[in-house]
């Protein structure tokens, strides 16, 4: 069975910090692509944090920049999001994405079913 699962979204308080998970089974994440994405009532899924198969670049959204560190455990098989300093407007769902690259083409492309993630006092 391949699947990416999420975990760790909640309720908190802007200003402070949420640690989001996203564990694969099925396949091994050591030679994908991992992104992680968020959608918000009403706006579009909006890409927040890409990393490479080597982990060797990372990309961040303008708006999330300083304040959230994409990472990976191979070991654990697990991708992370670090979210420090939330805002409101960071509230949203948020789903991890891993893609297989072929030498012209996409191979796979997996999603798991999203975590919610919601900043308000």
């Amino acid at each position: 069975q391949v699947q990416l699962v999420e975990s760790g979204g909640g309720l908190v308080q802007p200003g402070g910090s949420l640690r989001l998970s996203c564990q694969a089974s099925g396949f091994s994440l050591k030679h994908y692509l991992v992104n992680w994405y968020r959608q918000a009532p009403g706006k579009e899924r909006e890409l927040v944090a890409s990393l490479t198969i080597n982990s060797d670049s990372k990309n961040y959204a303008d708006s999330v920049k300083g304040r959230f560190t994409i990472s990976r455990d191979n070991a654990e098989n697990t991708v992370y999001l670090q979210m420090n300093s939330l805002k409101p407007e960071d509230t949203a769902v948020y789903y991890c994405n891993a893609i297989l690259y072929g030498t012209i083409s996409v191979l796979r492309n997996y999603w798991g079913q999203g975590t919610q993630v919601t900043v308000s006092s």
